[in-house]
């Protein structure tokens, strides 16, 4: 079969893409170790925990290397193995245990998912290199669709998305570095396959409509069920459920280079919020009421994210008309901006504040669109925004309602009645990890 054929050509190719996802995971991976230092210190499998976050590391650079189809495949599967290593650490540990097996079996059907797509494309193409397939594959070819459909597939099961989101809210008995590599690093993968196939996605319409679609429905469910947790790491696991979602919906309205920066960025994030996670227990909170007449701070707000997405469509070059999903991205860079100043205006009110807001908002909003410029300008994927249709007007009217509800504490006004209580507990429920991945006794925990 061509999928397990080594042409002529080199089996690894680097490309921009390549050397932008190794920039990525070889600071991620510098970083936990530097971490490392102090938090594994002294643990009886401290040994084999830096070997394999090396080797982890290592094979996550052979896959974004690789230009052979089963070269990727054997670096995602590489990779995949030894994260549901490093999530055990101490097989002793029951609830870990089945933690990692639970988070085996969705890569082992991801894996499964991939390599069927990648034959399916190999044999469309008639060669195995992954530049080639891009090129010379069969874009109207049954086989062609079947095997991006696949592709899709895995890369959902590898973010997390619905309905493969189980095994990342189960993942949180790592020990808190390997947290900060899977959310930093490891659920990339599926964006990064994305990327990889940009030319064969961006000749799929229908494809990209499910990918906007399947997108949506994580990041609305993510952000809701992070809102609802009192765990520290489940809300930054359902956080990083809403962020995948967002990178997915990029992807779906064809923006390549911003899902990308989106992807890059909410990585060294994600990793400096899992990192960090230990002090938030000497943090004291307190409540901050909301200041200042509504009738003044809504204006401003939206004054913001008018700045935040005119210098966002100026900067990133993005075309804000409404003929393609260019103006959605301005539209979301709109929502930002205006959440940022909002957040401003409800500490104070006050005339520094309102002066503030504009100018926060048009930052936020420049440096959005500089990420996506810089990004743009160093990868060589294509970038194409969709023609605005229905399904991409009703997925960011959703948005956009949701996120309007959220700021007008919608919720808190709807708690008595029947319908939202009982969406409330489904959603806590849902968001709950699997029942054996719970220290639900003390003395279970085997450290």
């Amino acid at each position: 079969m061509s999928l397990f054929s080594f042409p002529d050509t080199a089996l690894i190719r680097p490309d921009s893409l390549s050397w932008v996802m190794a920039g990525l995971i070889v600071f991620v991976v510098v970083i936990v170790l530097a971490y490392s230092r102090r938090s594994m210190a002294g643990d009886r499998n401290g040994r084999a925990y830096y070997r394999n976050v090396v080797l982890l590391g290592v094979s996550a650079l052979v896959m974004v290397f690789a230009d052979n189809l089963l070269l990727v495949l054997a670096g995602w599967a590489i990779s995949n193995l030894l994260l549901v290593n490093l999530m055990i650490h101490k097989s002793e540990w029951v609830a870990a245990r089945n933690s990692g097996l639970l988070a085996l079996k969705t890569f082992a059907l991801s894996s499964s998912i991939l390599a069927g797509g990648f034959w399916l494309l190999a044999e469309s193409a008639g060669t195995a290199s992954i530049h080639d397939v891009n090129s010379a594959a069969d874009r109207s070819s049954p086989l062609t669709v079947a095997g991006l459909l696949l592709v899709a597939l895995a890369a959902l099961a590898q973010s997390g998305a619905l309905p493969f989101h189980r095994w990342l809210v189960s993942s949180l008995n790592s020990p808190t570095p390997v947290s900060a590599l899977m959310h930093a690093g490891l659920v990339n993968g599926g964006g990064f396959l994305l990327a990889r196939f940009a030319p064969l996605y961006l000749k799929q319409p229908a494809l990209l409509h499910g990918l906007f679609v399947a997108g949506l429905a994580t990041a609305v469910v993510g952000t809701f069920w992070k809102l609802l947790q009192s765990d520290v790491k489940r809300m930054l696991a359902c956080s990083t459920m809403g962020q995948m979602g967002f990178m997915l919906m990029q992807f779906g309205m064809g923006l390549f280079a911003p899902a990308v920066s989106h992807l890059c960025w909410h990585g060294l994030f994600k990793a400096y919020l899992f990192l960090n996670a230990g002090s938030v227990v000497r943090e004291k909170r307190v409540a901050v009421s909301a200041s200042g007449n509504l009738a003044v701070r809504i204006p401003f707000a939206l004054l913001a994210g008018i700045a935040g997405a005119a210098a966002f469509a100026l900067i990133s070059g993005i075309d804000p008309r409404f003929e393609t999903t260019g103006c959605l991205m301005a539209g979301f860079a709109f929502m930002a901006a205006a959440q940022l100043a909002w957040a401003l205006l409800e500490k104070s009110s006050n005339i520094a504040s309102l002066v503030a807001a504009p100018v926060v908002g048009l930052g936020s909003g420049g440096l959005y669109g500089l990420s996506v410029r810089l990004v743009e300008g160093v990868l060589t994927i294509p970038n194409q925004a969709q023609p605005l249709d229905v399904v991409y007007a009703a997925g960011f009217a959703v948005a956009a309602i949701v996120w309007i509800a959220l700021n007008l504490n919608l919720a808190s006004k709807l708690q008595s009645a029947t319908a939202w209580q009982r969406l409330y507990v489904a959603a806590l429920n849902g968001s709950q990890p699997h029942p054996k991945t719970v220290t639900a006794i003390r003395t279970t925990y085997i450290y």
